[in-house]
């Protein structure tokens, strides 16, 4: 039997983080996973240069960008260690980043630098245990014994920072969740996020021929919306609008979309009638959006013929096709290509400052399998730095 300060359980951005930060404290630390190769959504996230924090986080907006029970959990952890700290590590670390849109920062080589960085500092004095199953972890004298492959671990803390369903080609699976409702914490319903969205057939065979064109776009469900790209696909919709949204939708819903947001479809119309009426009205359309797209929304407004023929009514009718389309999906493409899971171990069973399990002493949740899921942006990996960083803290 093995005795440490910590066992980690998962060696992604959550886990790989607790365990650098932990080993910088001088604490005896094993981090396992049963994947051969650490820190794999870093490696493969952003294309490969992973964006791995977003500078316009603040607590004053940090409820407002997270889903959860209750968004405002994540601000302990999201306010003691920020982005800006985030920073701080990689320049120490000279690794060069840049800014995208929207506060996202990414990489400008391979994201593969961090996971070498959080790797050195688990190993400067930690014990990382790659392909490493973990078959049960039970409560023992003062602390937790955690029966692996390669024997049995005890230690008075277990951190669990196995994430969630999204992407189980690289490893992932529902191993947290289990592993929390066997010590009677509640787990919300879990689902994909951030991922693409598709319709039933009837409604695909409208949109098919539209595969492969990205607009800009306002995606709208209730009172939340997103204005960012919106692609279609051969499966229905995709794009950083539909991702954003995918993590409030449910089946059923219907969602509004603004194909030409900012602007008036039906005045810039109009416009063009006066100018040279005799042209198509889809031929009109496809001087404002793309030719394919504005053939599907003259087809679906029902109209045809030359735009002089239509009066302002019509116009407005065709605008609004465009621009308060209703689209109801009938599912997503699945955890196979969701960036994130939505849901996880109830906020209310975690102490928000050190993440423990308020009923079991000892036992900490940390990242994806927690009930907190951020925006697309960067938003995710601060959790996983904050919330590991904070966990870290009290091992």
């Amino acid at each position: 039997m093995t005795d440490y300060d910590a066992i980690i359980l998962g060696a992604g951005a959550a886990g790989l983080f607790c365990a650098a930060e932990a080993v910088g404290r001088g604490r005896r630390v094993a981090l396992l996973d049963h994947a051969t190769r650490p820190g794999e959504k870093i490696r493969i996230s952003g294309g490969g240069r992973c964006n791995f924090t977003n500078r316009d986080l603040t607590r004053q907006n940090a409820a407002e960008r997270f889903v959860s029970e209750n968004p405002r959990f994540a601000l302990s952890a999201l306010s003691r260690f920020t982005p800006a700290d985030m920073i701080a590590r990689i320049d120490a670390a000279g690794i060069a980043w840049h800014e995208k849109h929207l506060g996202q920062l990414f990489f400008d080589g391979k994201a593969g630098q961090l996971v070498d960085l959080l790797v050195d500092g688990v190993r400067a004095g930690g014990d990382l245990r790659l392909g490493t199953s973990v078959a049960a972890v039970r409560q023992a004298g003062v602390g937790f014994a955690v029966e692996t492959s390669e024997g049995v671990m005890q230690a008075p803390r277990v951190v669990v920072a196995t994430g969630g369903k999204s992407i189980p080609k690289i490893g992932a699976s529902a191993f947290g969740y289990r592993l929390a409702e066997q010590f009677g914490l509640r787990v919300t319903e879990t689902r994909p996020g951030l991922v693409p969205l598709t319709f039933a057939e009837q409604d695909l065979a409208r949109t098919a021929p539209l595969a492969g064109i990205a607009v800009p776009a306002r995606v709208s469900l209730g009172k939340r919306h997103f204005d960012e790209a919106l692609l279609f696909t051969h499966r229905g919709l995709s794009g950083p609008a539909i991702l954003q949204i995918s993590s409030y939708w449910r089946e059923g819903e219907t969602l509004r979309v603004d194909l030409a947001p900012g602007r008036d479809l039906a005045a810039e119309l109009a416009t063009l009638r006066a100018e040279t009426g005799r042209i198509a009205i889809h031929t009109a359309l496809a001087r404002l959006l793309p030719e394919k797209l504005a053939q599907f929304v003259v087809a679906e407004a029902g109209l045809s013929g030359r735009l002089a023929d239509h009066g302002n009514k019509a116009l407005a009718h065709l605008a609004a096709q465009a621009q308060a389309w209703q689209v109801r999906p009938v599912g997503s493409e699945g955890y196979r290509t969701a960036e994130v899971t939505v849901g996880g171990v109830a906020t209310d069973e975690l102490d928000a400052k050190t993440l423990e399990a308020k009923r079991v002493p000892g036992l900490h949740f940390i990242g994806e399998v927690v009930d907190v899921t951020g925006w697309l942006g960067g938003y995710n990996f601060q959790w996983a730095w904050s919330s590991a960083w904070a966990a870290a803290q009290v091992i």
